[in-house]
């Protein structure tokens, strides 16, 4: 059949007819090929496809990518060069810590990679073969205290007959809610706060006997981590050069000389009370303080101990830090301050009773006889005592001490110097 070829064509105008193409190349019309009607790929993209499969705005929401979500896994590039964002590679690239169990643990890590079971509370690093020991992470606990330090010894005397000042109690520390400190303060405020380590803890010896050339001996310091008890002053003697009770925790009484104003010595703020001091003309020595009061006597009376201060931190009530008697011419002198404070010298014991070990008592005074020189008494021993709720140490192992418990509270008691041990 005859082709009907357009009229005035132009050059590359296109024709087609009865399944054949022509092209005018600008003087005749060229055969270029047959056209075949094919039907649609099965991956065409056809109206109905795109309405079944429709991106609509409520898929859009459902899988939003938002702030939170691309701060909590943040796509690394190694991530997207291969298309495998995994934990490891976001681990790797951007340091981050994979949080597991001890049963969860990666199953490919990579040399370096940092984990922490929540099980077990320990940080631990791939080392290339196998998993570290790890470091167990759990925040400290606060616990309360007694500190108490030795108590000082009691004064002596020259072969005068005069008596020896008595022993000032070692300081009485406490942060007890309710309790009170030593030298009539409140109970500390601040607390001993525990984590992972190992606490020295030092109990203060007693102060050593005065004798008729020296002073009764301070007691020695108590400590438990940052806190810190004085030992307690020695008592004065019968010399004139060492009548004056020492400073201390809480301070020794004066020791008797007839023409002076002997005073005894101080107390530390916080832990303890002044010695007895003396008149003029006295003859007796005065009693040494004590945590919970002043040195009592003047010279011409009796000087008793100071007293001590009670404490339930073990659960029962216990009094410690109680001050040595001051002793007396030619009689029996003070008694020592309740809570460990050794009496002064008897006509049975001239040198009179030493402090009561573990309370911080002071010792007592030497009594004059006119048979000689005499020595007074050695002070008594510090301790520490430490306790926190059993419940806040959950997951520490504490050692140290003797181990009680009392209600929900466990209690370290030191009655020597030793280590509280925390792992």
């Amino acid at each position: 059949m005859p082709i009907d070829f357009p009229n005035s064509p132009t050059n590359g105008d296109l024709y087609s007819a009865g399944g054949k193409n022509w092209q005018y190349n600008g003087s005749a019309w060229v055969l270029l090929g047959v056209s075949t009607t094919a039907t649609p790929a099965d991956d065409s993209v056809t109206t109905a496809k795109i309405a079944s499969d429709a991106v609509t705005t409520a898929k859009i929401s459902n899988n939003a990518v938002t702030t939170a979500k691309i701060a909590a896994g943040a796509v690394s590039t190694a991530g997207m060069a291969d298309n495998a964002v995994t934990q490891a590679k976001m681990a790797s690239t951007l340091s981050a810590i994979t949080i597991c169990t001890s049963s969860t643990r990666p199953s490919s890590p990579f040399t370096g990679q940092t984990i922490f079971e929540t099980n077990t509370s320990k940080m631990k690093v791939w080392l290339g073969s196998q998993w570290s020991n790890g470091t167990t992470h759990l925040g400290g606990f606060n616990s309360e205290y007694l500190v108490i330090a030795g108590g000082g010894g009691g004064g002596g005397l020259f072969s005068d007959g005069n008596g020896g000042g008595g022993g000032g109690a070692g300081g009485y520390r406490c942060s007890v809610l309710g309790e009170t400190s030593g030298g009539g303060s409140s109970a500390d405020a601040e607390l001993l706060e525990l984590s992972y380590g190992t606490y020295t803890v030092t109990v203060g010896a007693g102060g050593s006997a005065g004798t008729s050339t020296s002073r009764g001996g301070s007691g020695n310091n108590s400590v438990a981590g940052t806190i810190t008890s004085s030992g307690g002053g020695g008592g004065g003697t019968s010399s004139s050069a060492l009548v004056t009770g020492l400073t201390g925790g809480s301070g020794g009484g004066a020791g008797p000389y007839n023409t002076f104003n002997n005073s005894g010595g101080t107390g530390t703020a916080n832990q303890g009370y002044a010695g007895g001091s003396q008149g003029s003309g006295g003859y007796n020595g005065t009693g040494g303080g004590g945590a919970g009061a002043i040195g009592g006597g003047n010279g011409s009376n009796v000087g008793n101990g100071g007293n001590g201060l009670s404490s339930s931190i073990t659960g029962s009530a216990v009094t410690r830090g109680g001050g040595g008697g001051g002793g007396r011419y030619v009689a029996d002198g003070g008694t020592g301050g309740t809570g460990g404070g050794g009496n002064s010298g008897t006509s049975g014991n001239v040198n009179g009773t030493a402090g009561t070990a573990n309370t911080g008592g002071g010792g007592g005074g030497a009594r004059g006889d006119n048979a000689g020189s005499r020595n007074g008494s050695a002070g008594g021993s510090g301790v520490v005592i430490i306790r926190y709720l059993t419940s806040s140490a959950t997951g520490y192992s504490v050692t140290g001490g003797t181990i009680t418990t009392s209600g929900s509270y466990t209690i370290h008691t030191f009655n020597s110097s030793g280590s509280l041990v925390i792992s």
